[in-house]
């Protein structure tokens, strides 16, 4: 039968039936279609239209060895992992930008604050630098009618303000304007722009004086008070050296950055000038720095990375004759930090080619030279001129002159010297109703503002308590009186247990300790993108100094800024100084 099947015509053999080539499992119907097909065509070349697989046995009749081995999975998810960081970042970016936007949105629309209470008592504030802004912030103004006096309407972020002397940060990025966060207190709170010129302790006034350019019809006037704070910190200290006022640039005020930046420029403009001779070339391009204190060092820090990056590439001519020196009358710089930070950075400055004079001592000061004693090399004191074109005054603070009047009023502080003497909960001896925070306060510590901020919290957590100190006093008076008039002895014990329990919640109000300083480091900016930390750790300091220190140095400093519009333009500056560089135009 075989044999009669192959010698007949495909055709036909398609129509006879084929045990043989019957499909064996499903995979074989479908690929009869072709061969239905086929028969109704009239096209001689069929086998062409036949799928290659359609006459291979089923799977199931033909398995080897190899096919009984599972096929390895291969694995789509290779990146799982790099995808889902990928999308933790991106959402969390988005939620990042949502909270900055939630956060401007909420310090653009402010609530409607409560009228003062003419019943509750008056707290004066004087001052907005560290320890009255701190104090403000954590005070619940509801609890006082509060009055803030200041000859400035900002806080003003010091720490980054030597940045501001070389146009690395533009000043208007660390100022904070002192409205923009009284306004969002629950109770409305007074602030006047104005000098506070006398405090009368007996009489519990302010007098304060505005000395703006526009004067009102009233320029002077007195504020009474019930609690007074004082926190309108020190001034510049020159040890009564002769010039030092008249012809050195300090560095504590906004005012103070732009005229060092003015400064700055008007040496090395007058340098490039013609016909200058090479003595006074030499004068005007040495930048002389009293203090070598955390100020000074990054001052002189800044002073010459703009003159590496900047000044050198756009006036070149001064390349030869620009030199920064350090003048410290102790053994060495940064006396507060470890011994290994204070080599560091005076190796660090050699390298920087920043002269260190330290065991110096300034005797005079005139508009050319100061005058400075020094030791010699067999040990002698030696006095030398030292000619300058920008001298920077950053040493020590001296009592204001309202704070010297105010202690000459109290007998209790007439040893002290060098501000204020408080007790351990900040309130000025001798009196019983006035507070002092920051530099104008003597608390043992040094006049820092990690000091000041710590004191105004400290302060606020206290002014608080009292508060509710009050309130549990007069509910402590109603409640005896309802017990009195009590008509039963059910209403008595319902009012006698009301008691104990007042009683309880002032005696836990009351338990608040005296204040106690927290160190939590010291940072300073040292140039060349590198810094110094000396920062507490658990039992001990953690020193630590160089270029990965300097990026903590920025991000610290970025997170204390004052608000979330502080910390955006701040690094909105360090981009654009790191992009463009910094402006080397006088003003």
């Amino acid at each position: 039968m075989s044999r009669s099947i192959a010698r007949t015509p495909f055709s036909l053999a398609v129509k006879q039936p084929l045990p043989a080539l019957r499909p064996a499992s499903r995979s074989f119907v479908s690929c009869s279609a072709p061969f239905r097909q086929s028969t109704t065509s009239k096209r001689p070349a069929i086998a062409s239209q036949i799928q290659p697989n359609a006459f291979r046995p089923h799977r199931s009749q033909s398995r080897t060895y190899a096919d009984q081995v599972p096929t390895p999975v291969v694995k789509k998810s290779r990146f799982r992992t790099l995808r889902w960081i990928w999308r933790l970042t991106y959402l969390s970016a988005l939620g990042g930008l949502g909270y900055v936007g939630y956060g401007i949105y909420q310090n653009r629309m402010p609530a409607e604050q409560d009228e003062p209470d003419p019943n509750k008592k008056t707290l004066v504030v004087l001052g907005t630098g560290w320890g009255s802004v701190s104090l403000l912030k954590k005070l619940d103004t509801e609890n006082y009618n509060v009055v803030v006096i200041s000859p400035r309407n900002y806080f003003l972020f010091t720490p980054l303000l030597p940045s501001c002397t070389t146009g690395t940060i533009e000043h208007r990025s660390i100022m904070e304007p002192v409205r923009n966060f009284l306004r969002h207190k629950k109770a409305a709170v007074k602030f006047y722009e104005a000098d506070a010129t006398k405090i009368d302790a007996e009489k519990k006034i302010v007098y304060i004086s505005d000395d703006s350019e526009i004067k009102g019809a009233t320029s002077e006037t007195e504020v009474p008070y019930d609690m007074l704070v004082v926190g309108v910190g020190a001034e510049n200290a020159t040890f009564g050296i002769p010039g030092v006022r008249e012809h050195s640039c300090f560095l504590k005020e906004v005012g103070d950055a732009q005229k060092i930046r003015k400064r700055i420029m008007d040496c090395v403009e007058t340098a490039t000038f013609k016909n200058q001779s090479p003595e006074e070339i030499k004068r005007l391009l040495h930048m002389v720095v009293v203090g070598g204190g955390p100020t000074g060092v990054e001052f002189a820090g800044e002073l010459q990375d703009f003159f590496e990056s900047d000044l050198r590439k756009w006036i070149p001519e001064i390349a030869g004759n620009f030199h920064v020196t350090l003048v410290e009358a102790l053994p060495n710089v940064l006396p507060s930090f470890s011994k290994q930070l204070i080599d560091y950075t005076e190796q660090t400055f050699k390298e920087e080619t920043i002269e260190i004079r330290t065991k110096t001592t300034v005797k005079n000061v005139t508009d050319t030279y100061i005058e400075a004693e020094g030791t010699g090399p067999d040990g002698k004191k030696v006095l030398e001129k030292i000619p300058y074109g920008l001298l920077v005054w950053a040493t020590g603070n001296a009592v204001r002159p309202v704070v010297k009047d105010l202690m000459n009023q109290i007998p209790a502080q007439k040893d002290s010297r060098r501000g204020l003497a408080v007790n351990e909960y900040l309130v000025v001896k001798g009196t019983e109703d006035i507070w002092a925070v920051g530099d104008c306060a003597v608390a043992n510590y040094a006049p820092t503002a990690q000091v000041a901020s710590q004191e105004g919290a400290f302060l606020a957590r206290l002014f608080n308590q009292m508060a509710k100190t009050q309130t549990f006093e007069a509910e402590l008076a109603q409640l005896s009186e309802d017990q009195a008039r009590a008509p039963n002895k059910e209403t008595r014990d319902e009012v006698f247990a009301n008691i104990k329990e007042v009683q309880k919640r002032l005696r836990r109000v009351k338990q608040m300790g005296p204040f106690e300083y927290s160190h939590q480091g010291s940072l300073a900016y040292i140039g060349s993108e590198k810094a110094v930390a000396d920062i507490s750790w658990l039992t001990g300091n953690f020193a630590t100094g160089g270029s990965l220190t300097y990026y903590f140095w920025r991000s610290a400093y970025l997170s204390m800024c004052f608000s979330t519009r502080n910390r955006v333009l701040v690094i909105l500056d360090w981009v654009k100084a790191k992009m463009f560089g910094r402006d080397v135009s006088r003003e």
